[in-house]
């Protein structure tokens, strides 16, 4: 990809399968930059909604995935540690096409991360401090199951 066209477009296609799961929990989709960086061309967004925002970056195929809840934040696979099935999640993967790590994230979003779109928070938040407090807690640790 000789442009951030490609990255947007691909970032751009995945928001409307993330859609299905997000958007009639109120979460509205915002395109952020859309630049080259050190690693090429990058196209990045994030889904608000209040003060919980779910951050998405695409170079090639969906990078970095962050949930925040206020200035609380966790990454998608640690998020997936402590929701008890990482190992079991679908996201990240080795898909032979970029959209589908869009519907891996998507199946992992509505499967496990009830707390983050839909609850209270408070499990969540629990869960951030508790990596502020222990950044290390599942250093080492390899993939369950």
């Amino acid at each position: 990809m000789r442009t951030a066209e490609g990255p947007k477009r691909h970032l751009l296609e995945g928001v409307e399968i993330l859609n299905g799961v997000l958007s009639s929990h109120g979460f509205v989709f915002q395109l952020g930059a859309c630049d080259k960086g050190s690693g090429g061309w990058f196209a990045s967004g994030s889904y608000r909604r209040g003060e919980r925002e779910l951050e998405l970056h695409f170079r090639g195929s969906l990078g970095l995935v962050t949930y925040h809840i206020g200035d609380d934040s966790l990454d998608h696979e640690t998020y997936m540690r402590f929701v008890g099935f990482y190992g079991q999640n679908q996201y990240p993967g080795f898909p032979k096409e970029p959209i589908e790590s869009f519907m891996h994230l998507a199946s992992d979003i509505s499967n496990y991360c009830t707390d983050f779109v839909s609850g209270d928070g408070s499990q969540f938040r629990a869960w951030a401090k508790e990596i502020r407090q222990n950044p290390t807690k599942f250093k080492g640790i390899g993939a369950i199951g």
